[in-house]
C-alpha cells in the first residue's frame, strides 16, 4: 500500500503546478489550445466555425464573419486559378512541341490481315525557354496544389466549400479550351 501512495504522489507531483489537471483538460477542448499559450489544436472534424481559424501562416487568423467571407472570396479565386494554370501549362506545351516523330507499327488485324498504326511522338528540349517556363510554371502550380490542400486541411466547411466551388468553376471556364485526341485503334492492354 506504501508502494501505491508513493507512485501516486511521484505521479501527482510530475503535473504542472500551475493549472490543475482538470483544467489542463478542459482548456484544451474548450478553447482549442494546447500546451502552450501559443501553440493551437486544429479541430480534426468539419466545422463551421468563424473563430481562430489558421489560414496557412501563423499569423493570418479568421476571427469575424466579414474576414471569412474575404477568405472565402480570396480561396474561391485561388482554386480556380489552379484549375487555370493546369489548362494553360497544357496549351503552352502543345504550343512550344518542337520534334515531331511519326512511327509506324505493324499489328494485326481481322482476318489474319496486318494493319499498320501510326503513332505521333513529341518532345521539347530541355534547354529552352518554353520548358523553363514549364519549370516555373510546374513549381507555381505544386505550391499552390499544396496550399489548396492545406487549406481543405483545416477542415472548415467555408474554406472546404470555397476550394470544391473554386476548383469546379475554374474546371467549368478553363477546361472546355482543353482538346482531347481520342485514338481510336488504341488497344486496351
Amino acid at each position: 500500500i506504501s508502494g501505491l501512495k508513493m507512485s501516486h504522489h511521484m505521479n501527482s507531483s510530475m503535473l504542472p503546478t500551475s493549472h490543475p489537471p482538470e483544467h489542463h483538460h478542459s482548456s484544451t477542448t474548450a478553447s482549442g489550445h494546447g500546451h502552450g499559450p501559443d501553440m493551437m489544436m486544429m479541430a480534426m472534424t468539419f466545422h463551421f466555425s468563424c473563430e481562430n481559424v489558421p489560414l496557412l501562416f501563423s499569423g493570418l487568423t479568421i476571427n469575424s464573419p466579414g474576414e471569412m467571407a474575404g477568405a472565402f472570396v480570396a480561396v474561391f479565386f485561388l482554386a480556380m486559378f489552379y484549375e487555370g494554370l493546369k489548362i494553360a501549362r497544357e496549351c503552352l506545351l502543345r504550343k512550344s512541341q518542337v520534334s515531331i516523330r511519326y512511327n509506324s507499327m505493324p499489328v494485326p488485324g481481322p482476318n489474319g490481315t496486318i494493319l499498320m498504326e501510326t503513332h505521333k511522338t513529341v518532345g521539347q528540349q530541355m534547354l529552352s525557354l518554353p520548358h523553363l517556363l514549364q519549370t516555373v510554371l510546374h513549381i507555381i502550380q505544386v505550391v499552390v496544389s499544396y496550399f489548396l490542400m492545406l487549406i481543405f486541411m483545416t477542415y472548415n466547411g467555408y474554406l472546404c466549400i470555397a476550394v470544391a466551388a473554386g476548383a469546379g468553376t475554374g474546371y467549368f471556364f478553363f477546361s472546355w479550351k482543353k482538346a482531347v485526341v481520342v485514338d481510336i485503334t488504341e488497344h486496351c492492354h
